[in-house]
């Protein structure tokens, strides 16, 4: 099977990754489809399962740990596993598309280590951590606990940023999806590896 490219995007919660993911799979000629990653924490506001993420009991998360299911997995927060199954990369990849990741830094990272030549791993970083505070207290989704669990986190992220390949800023949103829409443009048009 010929591989696809692989391009993730990481940043703390609140930078913009998303929104930006979003418009990018909406670049036909960009040919990617979303990697949608498996989480065993409870669904969100109106996310939906097998769309968003694959929602997996704790139990399951961790059977499909044992029977070595994921690319990547991590405990983000106690009895919170995020991870990236095998399945869902080669699916895409049977499409002939381009695999696109949101996914958080240690998991982009090692998405990039697995597979060097064929990923673009791209840092979202936020105007300040002000800025990234004020969005996550905006969506209002989360518990007080939460947001400051995702604040501490960030700090710890951010000094991550240099080990990705670039580094997006999301200054201004329109300018931070043109950028990124090139730069995808730009490491899609070389010759996928097989």
């Amino acid at each position: 099977m010929t591989k696809g490219k692989l391009i993730v995007f990481s940043a703390p919660s609140g930078s913009g990754k998303t929104t930006i993911v979003k418009h990018l799979l909406n670049v036909d000629k960009l040919n990617l489809e979303f990697s949608i990653s498996a989480a065993s924490r409870n669904k969100r506001g109106e996310e939906v399962d097998g769309e968003d993420y694959y929602f997996l009991s704790l139990n399951e998360f961790k059977n499909k740990i044992e029977q070595d299911e994921f690319l990547e997995w991590e405990e983000v927060y106690k009895d919170n596993f995020y991870g990236t199954l095998r399945s869902e990369v080669e699916r895409i990849w049977a499409k002939g598309k381009h695999v696109i990741f949101d996914i958080d830094v240690v998991g982009g990272l090692a998405i990039k280590k697995q597979f060097p030549e064929n990923t673009l791993a791209v840092f979202v970083q936020p105007p300040s951590l002000e800025e990234l505070e004020r969005r996550l207290r905006d969506r209002q989704t989360e518990s007080e606990d939460k947001i400051l669990m995702r604040l501490a986190r960030s700090t710890k992220e951010l000094s991550s940023a240099k080990e990705f390949d670039v580094i997006l800023y999301n200054d201004v949103l329109k300018v931070a999806k043109e950028e990124a829409e090139s730069l995808i443009g730009n490491f899609t048009a070389v010759n996928t590896c097989e």
